[in-house]
């Protein structure tokens, strides 16, 4: 099942993907909830982020590649870091290109969503029970400033470094899905979730023992190898199987943002 989130007419809704339309959801995503009968063309929606998370908890190094192409040892336990909700955007949104930095990398993920409250789970707790879906994610990465810091929160932090989407998809299985990052059309990353060093289940019950999930919090689970540098005007597309593809550009602004 996919989900959407998106804007219509002035209203904000969700919705059940069925062929081209979308259905509204009546009741909580993350609870039992009804599908109402009227439809709406997807071509007459603005899309926004899946989710609206209190955190996104972020996972470095944990394909083999990757750690190799950055001159990282292959890690013993997940090494996590924290993106801000403030950086969020949805599909077909501008990632700003930040005047502090001279490197703006793309990084394309898997990213799990969170169903309910967790703390600590236990080791037979089911996933299903815990996460409601998964969706595209690019954590963007000001590459100059994370490797002048050493530590990741500056140069992951910025507005807007955090898309995602372009949907929320519920029936995958995250083990063995293909993810592929295209820049301006050529195709800049390619592999597969079954190489993630520690898998998604891990992740969950791993984070879960350090701090509390809430509902509509993301876990990204980490980039393969072919990381690279974004230009003023560039296309970044992530795209995974099952799910689809999340779409941006980036730009640069003068002034002040309003």
């Amino acid at each position: 099942m996919k989900i959407y989130h998106y804007k219509f007419k002035e209203k904000i809704y969700y919705g059940i993907l069925k062929e081209e339309n979308l259905y509204p959801i009546k009741g909580s995503l993350f609870r039992k909830f009804e599908i109402e009968d009227k439809k709406i063309p997807i071509g007459e929606v603005i899309l926004l982020p899946p989710v609206k998370p209190t955190k996104i908890v972020a996972v470095g190094a944990n394909y083999k590649d990757h750690a190799m192409e950055r001159g990282r040892p292959i890690p013993r336990e997940p090494l996590i870091f924290l993106k801000p909700p403030s950086a969020v955007i949805g599909s077909h949104e501008s990632i700003i290109y930040p005047p502090m930095t001279k490197r703006v990398d793309y990084e394309g993920e898997l990213a799990v969503v969170i169903k309910k409250r967790l703390w600590n789970i236990a080791d037979d707790e089911k996933l299903q029970d815990c996460v409601l879906g998964y969706t595209c994610f690019n954590d963007v990465t000001a590459r100059d400033l994370q490797d002048k810091d050493i530590q990741f929160t500056r140069a992951k932090s910025f507005d807007t470094f955090a898309p995602m989407g372009p949907c929320l998809v519920t029936d995958v299985d995250p083990s063995r899905l293909k993810i592929k990052t295209f820049l301006n059309g050529k195709l800049r990353q390619s592999s597969n979730t079954h190489n993630l060093i520690f898998s998604v289940p891990y992740l969950v019950k791993f984070i879960s023992q350090i701090m509390t999930l809430n509902p509509g919090d993301v876990i990204a689970t980490g980039t393969p190898a072919g990381i690279g540098p974004m230009g003023s005007g560039d296309r970044v597309d992530v795209q995974i199987e099952g799910i689809g593809s999340l779409s941006n550009t980036v730009m640069k602004i003068k002034g002040e943002r309003t």
